[in-house]
């Protein structure tokens, strides 16, 4: 399995819990060295009472990932990320609020990489603020990419861009010639 993240793949299982591997032609990104973080954002982050914390509670926050009408995340995939937590390559970004878990993200690292999955928001901001503690995370640690698959209008106001799936694989490559640890 992280051999095919490596490779840039990244799974999705299709309505009848099925996996299946997609490379798509592009890719989105957002830039370690050049993202944004909305004003309002960062106001927010100063004046909530949200508590973050990393890798404490991965099967609570792959689930509420899941918790959607429709769903690709199966669970054949949420028992194959056990394997990839017990490796130290999947990693969570858990937003608290009143000792609560209401927000958070998930991923998997591999290198200099960094894969985002999925994220979710019981409370507003709450997915955010774990994409803002993310990047920062990232950066400080030395990762040099993080992708995130496809743009959206929440990660475009990160700074996600898309990009060919050839520069993407270069990104990829000069990533791996880095080792950089997620803690």
């Amino acid at each position: 399995m992280l051999m095919m993240y490596a490779q840039g793949a990244f799974p999705m299982a299709d309505e009848e819990g099925e996996l299946e591997w997609y490379q798509p032609t592009t890719r989105a990104i957002i830039p370690l060295n050049d993202y944004n973080v909305p004003r309002s954002l960062k106001q927010f982050l100063r004046d909530s009472n949200f508590t973050y914390k990393y890798d404490n509670d991965f099967e609570s926050v792959i689930r509420s990932c899941a918790e959607r009408e429709s769903t690709w995340i199966s669970e054949d995939l949420i028992t194959a990320y056990d394997g990839l937590i017990n490796l130290g390559n999947l990693h969570t970004v858990e937003v608290y609020e009143n000792e609560k878990l209401v927000g958070g993200l998930y991923g998997i690292s591999f290198r200099g990489a960094f894969f985002g999955e999925s994220m979710f928001s019981n409370v507003e901001q709450a997915s955010k603020c774990a994409l803002v503690k993310l990047l920062g995370k990232l950066k400080k640690n030395g990762f040099e990419i993080l992708d995130v698959q496809f743009v959206t209008d929440h990660l475009q106001m990160f700074g996600a861009i898309e990009i060919s799936f050839e520069e993407f694989k270069e990104k990829l490559l000069n990533a791996y010639s880095k080792e950089v640890l997620f803690q």
